[in-house]
């Protein structure tokens, strides 16, 4: 095993003009000024998000100019000393779906099972993978932010598929971004359903064993903060609780956890309160060992000219419109520092919790993961009596072998916290 290296910090970039429809009227020297402020902060990487429908139109169309607008993004974070990562399919951000004409309405297909619709999938991830192979600051691809919701309820119109689709629509598109850009870091990303929603068909199991790491995105809007109000422990821990439940799943017993996402949602934490709130959510996770990164949802507020997103998208920014840095900024950065001047791996979590779950198949049941569940406030409640839980399923509980490469010494069922 190789030595554990200090986890990354970055955000999601969110364009400070126009959003992401900044691809419409791309601006080279407004995205450096947003650049040169995440930079500000010293932090080391960026995720960016090309508009799936915008760069390929047609299925046979991905748009030379759009690709290479994607190449001088990247060029210019390098020269800012950030990596990149990609998301290829959007997809879905911030509640508004971007998926190309080609598959919807009239040319209505799945985007999962459809042989056309699946090739010309492969052949976009391939192409903006390839783009950026030779980009030494290009960490790797992303297959698109949790696209998962389209599988499934609460989407108002899913291609609903099984457990087993699902994975193979994964692997396919996996192996179409390694295509690309061998040896990268490539990776999949679901949004909480994965962990949480009884018989979704992307599973806990999908998330920890398919692609380089093992993405978590953490949302405290989830009824997390409803339920425990907004400096409760199981609010200001639902980034290091979502990291040690993966790992239940993982087949490797160090394997990599990003936390992908994460943000301070107003009103669910009050924005007096989204700094302490940054600074509590990143300590806990990292707490966790084998954390890859913590990546912040988002760079820059969306513009209050722009109509229609929930209310809570508008101030997720670590800085304003006019590249004003906002407290949460400002924590973020502490905490880069700090692991920066000095940082030494978190000891293993020796007492695991254990989820009574399978470790494989479609996982029908998963709600005692989620807020309000048996396995999540049994979490809360051993955290907040100062212990460090990690998760086991119980099919792993009586396995010294498993435990020990986890450095487990100690099981306990939600039951006998109560």
């Amino acid at each position: 095993m190789t030595a554990p290296t200090a986890p990354r910090f970055g955000v999601n970039y969110t364009p400070a003009q126009g959003w992401f429809h900044h691809w419409l009227d791309f601006d080279l020297d407004a995205v450096r000024t947003d650049l040169d402020a995440v930079a500000s902060l010293g932090l080391d990487h960026v995720r960016v998000f090309p508009l799936w429908p915008l760069f390929q139109p047609n299925r046979t169309l991905i748009r030379p100019r759009a690709v290479e607008q994607l190449r001088q993004l990247a060029d210019a974070a390098a020269e800012r000393g950030l990596d990149v990562n990609v998301d290829g399919l959007q997809g879905h951000l911030s509640s508004f779906d971007f998926l190309p004409a080609w598959t919807a309405t009239w040319h209505r297909r799945s985007i999962f099972t459809d042989p056309e619709v699946l090739a010309g999938q492969e052949a976009y991830l391939r192409t903006l993978a390839a783009a950026l192979a030779d980009r030494p600051n290009f960490l790797g691809m992303t297959v698109g932010n949790e696209v998962n919701q389209f599988s499934s309820g609460p989407h108002p119109d899913p291609d609903r598929i099984t457990h087993t689709q699902a994975g193979e629509w994964l692997r396919r598109m996996l192996a179409a971004c390694e295509d690309g850009a061998p040896g990268k870091l490539h990776l999949h990303a679901s949004y909480d359903a994965a962990w949480y929603q009884d018989g979704h068909p992307f599973t806990p199991a999908h998330s920890a064993r398919l692609g380089a790491v093992t993405a978590v995105h953490s949302w405290v809007f989830n009824g997390t903060a409803q339920r425990h109000g907004h400096d409760g422990t199981a609010t200001r821990h639902h980034a290091a609780y979502l990291t040690e439940l993966s790992k239940a799943w993982a087949g490797d017993p160090h394997r990599p956890v990003w936390l992908q996402e994460t943000g301070a949602p107003s009103p669910h934490i009050p924005p007096g309160h989204a700094a302490a709130f940054t600074t509590a959510t990143v300590e806990a996770a990292l707490d966790c060992p084998d954390l890859w990164g913590v990546t912040w949802w988002c760079s820059h507020d969306v513009s209050r000219e722009l109509a229609d997103f929930p209310e809570l998208e508008y101030g997720l920014g670590l800085f304003s419109n006019d590249q004003q840095a906002k407290p949460a900024a400002h924590a973020l950065a502490g905490a880069a520092a700090r692991v920066r001047a000095g940082w030494r791996p978190p000891a293993p979590r020796t007492t695991a919790l254990v989820a009574d779950l399978p470790a494989g198949g479609p996982v029908a049941e998963r709600a005692a993961c989620a807020p309000g569940g048996d396995v999540f406030e049994a979490f809360a409640r051993l955290t907040a009596d100062g212990v460090r839980p990690a998760v086991v399923l119980a099919e792993h509980a009586a396995d010294p072998a498993h435990l020990a490469a986890r450095g487990i010494t100690e099981t306990v069922t939600p039951s006998e916290t109560r």
